[in-house]
């Protein structure tokens, strides 16, 4: 009876290890997944973007050099006008009295001018016989001098009074479109320190340009016919296209933030622009088409021993850049040189065909549990060796 008891308990030892083996080792291996991409001819292209704002390429600013009263304006917004025609006059009250009175003070000059010129005609032909003294004829002469003088003058006062006069009829200096109108009829202007602005006058709307601010930290990639794509607010789901005209080199200081200004042509056929739209803008400072290129992740990846399965090997090489592909059972590294990359793509000039499948991470997963691969995970964090010893270090 007490070895009938024996065996049993040996028969319970038994059960309970053969459970505790099929609960710790009985459980799927840790399982290695390899991601890879082709090598493939790809776009790549790198951008900054920042923001404008969308003006004419040409606008002129028409105000007046005399003072006066707007007597009548001939425009309004938005109206065409053509270069040379009257868009407003001023009333020409006063000026046309200047006019009159230069032309007064000319006839007068001119009255003492005949008189002088004879006189001194006279004295000349007196002085010549020996009939009156030197003192005579110069003080005649004198008075002639003074005359001609005077009516030189008059006569510039009334090609001013004239010229002033002209400009009480204000017209446009360009083709376009009136864009600002600052001024009404009975409105009185004063051109004493500064010309007053009346008009603002848009050559060509269908030829606009953004004027967009550009960081200091972008500035050295943008170079004048680089390609610019920039939505507007008001036209949300339009994208327009232009290209880098001009980097101006004055920088701008704002709240300690340096930036400087960069022209973009913006082509307008349709009218959308309008003056003053804000424009968001993306500028391409770089652009390769149909390169051959790879996931740049794939440059950072590597392979361990730790990686490694039964019977598979791996074949390394020293070089600056390479990349990883698995033939068979061996991990084989491959050198490249390396061309332009934008973070995501890495232009490959040689050293990889296209077609090839290149390694660019990998993930460990079993017993219900995965890793992520070198490219999210974090390097310094420890890693564990395999799910058994995970499992006892749990007991």
């Amino acid at each position: 009876m007490r070895n009938k008891k024996i065996w049993w308990v040996v028969g319970a030892v038994v059960l309970v290890a053969l459970l505790a083996w099929l609960l710790s080792g009985g459980k799927k291996e840790e399982k290695v997944e390899f991601e890879t991409a082709k090598v493939a001819r790809q776009d790549i292209s790198t951008s900054i973007t920042a923001t404008g704002t969308i003006e004419p390429v040409t606008s002129v600013t028409v105000g007046t050099q005399v003072s006066g009263i707007v007597a009548k304006l001939y425009v309004d917004y938005n109206s065409v006008v053509k270069k040379g025609q009257v868009i407003a006059e001023l009333d020409k009250t006063n000026l046309i009295s200047e006019l009159n009175t230069a032309k007064a003070n000319l006839s007068s000059a001119q009255s003492t001018l005949n008189y002088e010129t004879a006189n001194h005609n006279r004295y000349k032909t007196l002085y010549d016989k020996g009939l009156v003294s030197a003192n005579d004829y110069e003080s005649a002469r004198l008075s002639y001098d003074k005359a001609l003088q005077q009516v030189a003058t008059s006569r510039e006062s009334v090609r001013k009074a004239e010229t002033n006069l002209g400009y009480a009829t204000i017209t446009s200096p360009i083709d376009g479109v009136v864009l600002s109108k600052s001024v009404e009829e009975g409105q009185t202007v004063a051109a004493s320190f500064n010309t007053p602005e009346l008009f603002t006058i848009a050559k060509d709307l269908t030829d606009m340009r953004v004027i967009a601010d550009i960081d200091e930290a972008d500035i050295g990639g943008v170079k004048e016919g680089q390609r610019v794509s920039f939505t507007v607010d008001a036209f949300p789901d339009d994208h327009f296209e232009g290209q880098v005209t001009q980097v101006r080199q004055q920088a701008t200081t704002e709240s300690n933030v340096v930036t400087y200004q960069v022209v973009i042509s913006a082509p307008n056929a349709d009218l959308k622009l309008k003056p003053g739209l804000t424009a968001n803008v993306t500028i391409f400072t770089l652009e390769k088409n149909g390169v051959l290129a790879v996931p740049s992740k794939a440059l950072r990846f590597t392979v361990n021993d730790a990686l490694l399965k039964k019977d598979q090997k791996i074949e390394d090489i020293e070089a600056p850049h390479k990349v990883w592909t698995l033939e068979g059972n061996t991990f084989k590294a491959h050198p490249v040189e390396t061309g332009t990359t934008n973070g995501l793509l890495t232009e490959i000039t040689s050293g990889l065909k296209e077609g090839q499948e290149v390694l660019t991470d990998f993930s460990i997963s079993g017993d219900g549990e995965s890793m992520e691969g070198q490219q999210t995970q974090n390097p310094f964090m420890p890693r564990p060796r395999n799910n058994k010893n995970n499992q006892q270090q749990k007991k």
